[in-house]
């Protein structure tokens, strides 16, 4: 009995699909558990011998994979070999003196076995075989009669030939240990063999749905309504990070609505310049996808709630205008980064998790999928992306998800397709109180730069890729004063900008070209920054010193010099190492290197044995300006913090403590009380250094981790600064005690007010 399915083979990039419209059928697809489904599939094997995958769509895409689907093909090529075969295996059957009865029905069970048995189940074709080889083995050690033993030692050799044969495939290698009592008929064996990526009608995102056999899972969370398992895989050091989204757990009438919708919706496709406000435009298809929901509800005598609704909309536009799972993925605060290698469709989604590191994932995106996110992001960016300019840089915001920065290649720089890297921003900017509660930096660290940036110096953050250093730079920014203003010019919008002038900083945000991107109409770094000068009294904040912009960028710093804070990240691993790419690969002469006056370098620390880091502020170098060729040679960099791996501490080292500084002794020298004296310098780093820790110790005791948010972080540096004024007006002594029992009377007051508004919610109720 066929099943009704409709074949046909689709080229897809590298991949020869076969792929099976099961739309009308009444059985459902599977080749686990359906041996007319496999069968039917080896037949097609058969005939195409160039298929790499195959995929059953009935309200979803099952697909096998190229790994799962040469397990078949092997069975496909030993069936030809075998029909090749059959009229010399029949004629050797033959035998003088064995009845034609006898020969019939060893050649009937052998043709049972190859055209019925070895498509359908070729393990019970298998068993069936070497059962049948130990019986007529008993039954010609019994035969007396030399003729009647000729024929059952033809009879054996054919068995043993087609059952070795059967023997050397790798679905009977892969199920060897299982044979033992195997019940012929029993399909429970395959389901170890083939496990389908399941992919929605409305998806492009195939997802092994089924969690991992042999796997352990050590954490189970929910992101909104997506269930999140990470699991430790048993062949591999890596972790399985599992998603079953909230698409996977919707009724077969709502599937039907969704995919009805989106082929209505990708009817109206998004252009250009409905790009140039993606969250206008996303609030638009989300008003016409929820009228569109609601008719076919109706006409369908579907009954929605306002919040399957709303859930089926977020959904439908998703997989229209958005980056389907890849949002879903973006909503988990956890991610750090996603990437997506080529070729498309083979491997899958990898991501670093905080807690776990390097991941692998279920989910593999598909050709269309991927294509489409580069039309996108082509769109949005306003940035060619094609064969002459094969490499993209843009951001993309979900609201009220997060947002990302992210890079793509394609043809020619990568030859097999298109590749891409998602990196997830933090919702809320990064603070030093949070960097101290995660090791990143000390409190001490926190002081000596919060007194820094007051004192409005130059800095680099330097560091390796993945260092933290956009996020190291954004919690720059928060230390900086909210009365100042505040210019970023970045090529990928990744420094929290908007979050801090919601927060009501003064901030004029600049987008620039990239430095790897041509044939745009956007303005080069470099003018970028030198406009910066034109546009009055600002700190400046480089998102990233790449190129031609490092020359300005030093203009900038010798032109804001003792006035406004100038910063940016650029790659190094070393003050000197800085020096090296800033002097020698960007071309900036010494002298103005001597304009930087902090470097603070930021690395990924590695345990023993190799499988965890954790990031650290590894030094915090000052420039001094005596040097003339060699900042190394003629102790031009002066440390003022080190990292000690034995303590995992930033540690202060000599020269600050001895006060050996130059930069913070010129700091010192424009204040009236500090001028000369550097016990009352060191006295206010550590003031700092106290005050910051104050706020890390409260959020600890509480449990309140808002206390290390943004928020409610500026709004104590503001309550210092305003304490520090009153009480230095009054002339007090102990100065730092006193200010530190303001504050800590202003610290006890919010914890106390949080809690209490946290007692009264309606969440907490």
């Amino acid at each position: 009995m066929a099943t009704g399915f409709s074949y046909e083979v689709i080229r897809q990039g590298e991949d020869n699909i076969l792929f099976a419209d099961c739309s009308t059928a009444f059985v459902v697809p599977s080749l686990e558990d359906n041996g007319i489904c496999m069968s039917e599939a080896i037949d097609q094997l058969i005939e195409n011998r160039s298929i790499t995958k195959i995929v059953y769509s009935q309200k979803q895409d099952y697909e096998y994979d190229f790994n799962q689907t040469q397990l078949l093909s092997e069975i496909a090529r030993l069936y030809r070999v075998l029909i090749h075969e059959k009229r010399a295996t029949l004629t050797y059957l033959e035998s003088p003196g064995v009845p034609e009865q006898v020969i019939s029905q060893r050649y009937t069970f052998l043709r049972t076995i190859i055209y019925d048995m070895l498509k359908k189940d070729p393990v019970g074709a298998f068993v069936s075989l070497r059962r049948e080889l130990r019986k007529a083995v008993v039954n010609r050690d019994k035969s007396l009669d030399e003729t009647e033993e000729d024929g059952w030692k033809k009879y054996i050799e054919v068995l043993e030939r087609v059952s070795s044969l059967l023997q050397e495939t790798k679905i009977i290698q892969k199920v060897s240990s299982e044979l033992e009592g195997y019940k012929v008929g029993d399909r429970a064996v395959y389901r170890k063999l083939f496990f389908p990526q399941i992919k929605p009608d409305f998806m492009f995102t195939k997802i092994m749905a089924e969690y991992p056999r042999g796997a352990q899972e050590i954490k189970s969370y929910s992101v909104g309504e997506a269930e999140v398992a990470i699991f430790t895989l048993p062949d591999t050091i890596q972790y399985l990070y599992h998603l079953t989204p909230p698409e996977f757990k919707l009724s077969e009438e709502h599937y039907d609505l969704l995919d009805t919708a989106r082929k209505i919706l990708s009817e109206h496709k998004p252009t250009e310049d409905d790009f140039v406000d993606p969250e206008r435009m996303r609030e638009v298809f989300a008003n016409v996808g929820t009228d569109l929901l609601e008719e076919l509800a109706i006409k369908r005598d579907i009954h929605l709630t306002e919040e399957e609704l709303e859930r089926l909309t977020k959904i439908l536009i998703r997989y229209t205008v958005g980056f389907g799972l890849i949002e879903v993925l973006l909503e988990d605060p956890a991610i750090q980064d996603i990437t997506i290698n080529s070729p498309t469709g083979r491997t899958p989604l990898y991501l670093v998790h905080g807690e776990f590191e390097d991941c692998m994932t279920n989910i593999i995106p598909t050709i269309p999928e991927v294509d489409s996110w580069a039309s996108k992001l082509r769109m949005i960016s306003g940035r060619p992306f094609d064969e002459a300019n094969p490499v993209l840089d843009a951001d993309i915001t979900i609201p009220g998800t997060a947002s990302a920065r992210v890079g793509a290649i394609g043809r020619p720089l990568d030859p097999s397709g298109l590749a891409f890297a998602f990196r997830r921003h933090r919702d809320k900017p990064w603070t030093f109180p949070l960097f101290i509660q995660n090791g990143m930096m000390t409190p001490l660290g926190a002081g000596l730069l919060s007194f820094l940036i007051d004192g409005n110096r130059t800095f680099l953050v330097a560091g390796t890729r993945s260092a933290g250093k956009s996020s190291l730079l954004g919690s720059l920014m928060v230390e900086i004063m909210r009365k100042y203003r505040i210019i970023t010019i970045e090529d990928t919008l990744e420094l929290p900008s908007l979050q801090l002038q919601n927060l009501g900083y003064n901030i004029q945000q600049m987008k620039v070209a990239s430095a790897l991107s041509s044939g745009t109409s956007e303005v080069p770094a470099d003018a970028g920054i030198r406009t910066t000068l034109r546009l009055g009294d600002s700190s400046l904040i480089i998102g990233e010193v790449r190129s031609t912009e490092a020359a300005a960028l030093y203009e900038a710093m010798r032109v804001g010099a003792l006035a406004n804070v100038v910063a940016g990240t650029i790659h190094g691993d070393s003050p000197y190492g800085v020096f090296d790419r800033v002097v020698n690969d960007l071309k900036v002469p010494k002298t103005s290197f001597k304009a930087t006056d902090i470097i603070v370098v930021a690395n990924p620390v590695r345990s023993p044995d190799g499988l965890h880091r954790v990031r650290r502020i590894t030094e915090i170098c000052e420039v001094q300006k005596h040097w003339e060729n060699d900042p190394v040679l003629e102790n031009g960099f002066v440390t003022l913090m080190k990292y000690n791996p034995i303590t995992d501490q930033l540690e202060p080292t000599d020269a600050l403590i001895n006060g050996e500084s130059e930069i913070l002794k010129a700091i010192a020298g424009n204040v009236k009380e500090w001028a000369g004296n550097w016990d009352a310098v060191w006295n206010e780093i550590q003031l700092r250094a106290s005050f910051k820790g104050l706020i890390v110790q409260a959020a600890q005791d509480d449990d309140l981790p808002e206390l290390l948010e943004a928020p409610f972080v500026i709004r104590a540096n503001d309550r210092f600064h305003r304490i520090s004024q009153q009480i230095r007006a009054r002339k007090h002594t102990n100065l730092s005690e006193e200010i530190l029992r303001e504050f800590s009377i202003w610290l006890d007051k919010q914890r106390h007010n949080i809690r209490v508004s946290q007692s009264t919610s309606p969440t907490s109720a």
